[in-house]
């Protein structure tokens, strides 16, 4: 049978000296790595704070997308095969995504490889907004087209610039609920992070090739070198630090009539003029819960006057 100690180090039996140098150096570790904030729960705090910081939204003055906006990529939701919310593109990361001071000198941001999920918030913060950046040399404030290729940035300083990239799944490459084609952020921007915008009837799809592309509208957003569309998967649900979230994919949903699905169906959200700190889907779902209860107080009086 093991030797178990059946006294504290502050009785003098045994190796006495050994224990009590060893809770001095792990106090002593503990204290520096508190001065550090290396500490998990000084991370976790950390990573908290930065992601979830409110962001400004750009504001289109002519209605359409133009490289350099920060937006919002949001999901409507619906689905006939499964009921799902709407949500947004949004960062999935943990306190072990973060860089610390001992690795850089730099300030402490994200380090890719990175998850993506479909969250429920519509605030627009760190984790959610993205930057249109152009691929081929195309200066900001000219206006996105249908079918030209651009790629999705994260915001620079805490979320590190990180671009959204995907490729061909493979059997230890894919979803982890799905295993369709898998979604991350990574720091090396090559041809991977290359995507485009598809109008959203495919019937007048040819025809709009070459227009620009309006801001809240519905369109599909294509990988240029699968092919495959990004999907909002609802019967896919991600544990993440943030909550319960939807699993995002690249993969394209068709029905029966060989037109894609409202999994694929995105909107690029901007703030509205009035008030720069929230998105127009966050105005409209205050505008109809205001509208809930205003209904609520009117059937109320009417129930008091009977």
């Amino acid at each position: 049978m093991a030797h178990v100690r059946t006294y504290n180090p502050h009785v003098r039996v045994g190796n006495w000296k050994e224990d009590v140098t060893l809770e001095e150096e792990t106090l002593k570790n503990f204290i520096l790595q508190k001065d550090r904030g290396e500490l998990t729960v000084q991370k976790e705090g950390d990573l908290r704070q930065n992601i979830l910081k409110p962001v400004s939204l750009s504001v289109s003055q002519d209605g359409f997308l133009h490289f350099g906006d920060t937006v919002m990529l949001v999901n409507s939701g619906g689905g006939e095969h499964e009921q799902r919310g709407s949500c947004v593109l949004s960062i999935i990361a943990d306190s072990s995504s973060i860089t610390s001071q001992s690795d850089s000198n730099s300030v402490p941001h994200l380090r890719g490889p990175l998850q993506v999920g479909g969250a429920h918030s519509m605030t627009p913060c760190v984790r959610n907004a993205f930057i249109i950046t152009s691929v081929d040399r195309t200066s900001d404030g000219e206006v996105l087209r249908y079918d030209q290729s651009f790629a999705l940035r994260t915001t620079a300083g805490f979320a590190g610039e990180l671009f959204l990239a995907s490729d061909h799944k493979t059997f230890l490459k894919c979803a982890k609920k799905s295993r369709l084609q898998e979604l991350s952020l990574v720091e090396e921007f090559d041809f991977l992070c290359w995507w485009k915008v598809i109008y959203f009837d495919p019937q007048e799809r040819l025809e709009n090739e070459g227009y620009p592309v309006q801001v809240n509208s519905k369109v599909l957003i294509s990988h240029c070198k699968t092919n495959q569309c990004l999907a909002a998967l609802g019967n896919h649900i991600l544990w993440t630090p943030f909550g319960k979230e939807y699993e995002l994919s690249a993969h394209t949903f068709l029905d029966s009539h060989k037109a894609e699905r409202d999994n694929n169906h995105w909107l690029f959200l901007m703030a509205h003029p009035a008030n720069q700190n929230q998105s127009l889907m966050q105005l409209q779902q205050d505008s109809d819960i205001t509208d809930e209860q205003r209904e609520t107080q009117e059937d109320t009086q009417v129930k008091e006057c009977r």
